[in-house]
């Protein structure tokens, strides 16, 4: 056993309905005087209560979905103007991009109360989009040096977006299987947070106001977010962005209909992770069953049960857009992949998630 495995260096404070004492605690901590709070106007209600025992400077409110450069600009213009010392974001992925975006240009640090799944807060990962084109990188500057998690947040999100930002978040634990750097830490922390989601997310379902099942499900959101902050993008997530950002497909519902294709076309290259990943998610393979349908149909079987997004078509993803999504894809496939990417694979792979079905999976051409 060899590799080179790195943590980031991130505060994280739990705890359902602390999120204004825990937020005026790291203010005061970072010595801030010039708070900027973002937060779309839909998101503003729990940013006022987790603002609660402090005084923003600035309000910011246009959010808009995978961080518009032209948007990002008018946001940085506005911290620089104000001398703002601090930014708390209060909302999703998209609220969480748009603060990293500021901070990779102005250095200013973020604080992040994250409401939805997605897991941005906890990576040090960055995306805009400009001419249909979304571009991601990796800068320490936009990691969050601390986290305040209030499960109390996520009680109001509806059950439907709660499962697509839930799977979204179980797509960075099954990326992180087979990402560039994966390695054993961050399979471990990925299938732990696997487990967590699966029965988080269950227990959401049956009843959306369970803050115990709300927690488990953040918990799991946080680990997923830590395995992806140190193993990279892998397939699944060059993918979504190519969706993302050129097809303005939203962000959550796509990664949550993408998932099933791309367990289905790598698990069968990795028999020993899919068998764990089954087991993680609740349904282990059974005597003389394959470990990658295993998965697969774990996954399929968690699906179901959750009523999640099934198809890209219901997003707007047409078959006349697969050519050129393609094309796209395959300019960034990752090396590591373990199986071998062909331009028949990804046309199969996006007509499977266009039409909301799940090929079976088939022996693998090994990188």
């Amino acid at each position: 056993m060899k590799f080179e495995h790195i943590t980031l260096g991130q505060r994280v404070m739990f705890g359902s309905g602390q999120s204004a004492a825990n937020l005026a605690a790291e203010v005061a901590r970072l010595d801030a005087s010039r708070v900027m709070v973002i937060a779309s106007e839909f998101e503003r209600s729990m940013a006022k209560t987790a603002t609660a025992q402090i005084s923003p400077a600035l309000w910011w409110d246009e959010v808009i979905m995978h961080v518009p450069v032209e948007a990002a600009e008018r946001a940085r213009s506005a911290a620089n103007e104000n001398d703002v010392d601090l930014l708390v974001c209060v909302g999703g992925g998209s609220t969480t991009g748009l603060a990293k975006a500021i901070a990779l240009t102005t250095g200013i640090p973020i604080v992040a109360v994250p409401t939805t799944y997605a897991g941005s807060e906890a990576t040090n990962v960055w995306g805009v989009t400009e001419d249909r084109t979304k571009t991601t990188g990796v800068d320490d500057r936009v990691l969050p040096v601390t986290v305040v998690y209030d499960a109390d947040f996520t009680r109001t999100l509806p059950v439907e977006l709660s499962v697509s930002s839930g799977l979204n978040a179980l797509a960075h634990c099954i990326d992180s299987l087979w990402a560039p750097g994966a390695d054993p830490i961050n399979r471990a922390l990925a299938l732990e947070g696997a487990r967590a989601l699966a029965i988080g997310l269950a227990g959401v379902v049956a009843n959306p106001k369970d803050l115990a099942a709300r927690e488990q499900t953040l918990h799991g959101a946080y680990l997923a977010a830590v395995s992806f902050a140190s193993a990279g993008s892998g397939l699944h997530h060059k993918i979504c962005h190519v969706l993302g950002g050129t097809f303005n497909l939203p962000h959550a519902q796509t990664h949550a209909t993408v998932l099933p294709c791309v367990l289905a076309f790598n698990a069968p290259a990795v028999p020993e992770t899919a068998a764990r990943l089954a087991a993680a998610l609740g349904r282990p393979a059974i005597e003389g069953q394959e470990a990658a349908p295993a998965a697969v149909e774990a996954l399929n079987a968690l699906r179901d049960t959750l009523d999640a997004p099934t198809a890209l078509a219901d997003y707007g993803f047409t078959a006349a857009d697969i050519p050129e999504a393609t094309q796209r894809v395959l300019k960034a496939v990752p090396a590591s992949n373990p199986v071998t990417v062909t331009d028949g694979d990804i046309t199969a792979l996006l007509t499977a998630a266009l039409n909301g079905t799940t090929p079976a999976p088939s022996t693998p051409s090994l990188t």
